[in-house]
């Protein structure tokens, strides 16, 4: 499976995003610079890594939603390519509106980082068929920013369609309803907090954030 990942200036997350999907894939994925205004072909993900893009000025992802490769990366999530965005990907996808909501400041103004625990909501998507539906698992998180915000209807619609895809288990940043990863409409762009590409093999304490990346393989193909 082909990939990208998204480099922003900022970025720091961008290497353990890609040494996850090499590991699970087995073949390398380009480095894309926020500056580039086209992708590769034939890209079965795309990813935007975690970090501090444009050290958060303004507005958590507000600026890289404004870089020149986001129309290419538009345009290939609506032709159903997947695209993961993790952490601060996460926060750029909801200010490019591929995804509902918004990321605000955490409740209680810390910045969290340690292992946590979620809950599976979906099982049935493009990056979840490798969970079952309840299933506890625990990932990293690593965020200022993951309080995910969103009004009461689209809470309720996002809920009603199945697109929230994890759920915080234990409470960790006043995140609504315990959201911790929201799906498109389409089931191909998940934005999520925790780090599944921290926790790919025992020697990060477990692999349940593997299993992301080997549903999307296995969903996508070789």
């Amino acid at each position: 499976m082909r990939a990208a990942v998204i480099v922003f200036p900022g970025s720091n997350c961008d290497r353990d995003m890609a040494v996850a999907i090499e590991a699970v894939t087995g073949t390398r994925p380009a480095m894309v610079w926020h500056g580039e205004t086209v992708l590769p072909d034939g890209l079965g993900l795309i990813a935007l890594p975690g970090g501090f893009s444009y050290g958060d000025y303004l507005r958590c992802g507000a600026i890289a939603a404004r870089s020149a490769i986001i129309p290419a990366l538009v345009a290939a999530a609506a032709r159903g390519v997947p695209v993961l965005g993790v952490c601060n990907g996460f926060q750029v996808l909801t200010e490019i509106g591929l995804l509902p909501g918004a990321l605000m400041r955490n409740e209680g103004l810390d910045f969290v980082c340690r292992d946590v625990a979620l809950t599976v909501d979906n099982a049935q998507s493009t990056f979840t068929s490798r969970y079952a539906a309840g299933e506890r698992i625990i990932v990293p998180v690593a965020h200022h920013d993951g309080n995910y915000t969103a009004d009461a209807d689209t809470l309720d619609r996002i809920e009603g369609e199945g697109r929230v895809a994890f759920r915080y288990a234990e409470a960790v940043n006043g995140a609504a309803r315990q959201i911790a990863g929201v799906l498109n409409a389409s089931g191909n762009v998940l934005g999520m907090m925790p780090h599944p590409e921290r926790r790919i093999e025992a020697a990060h304490g477990g692999d349940d954030g593997r299993r992301l990346f080997e549903g999307l393989l296995e969903t996508v193909g070789a």
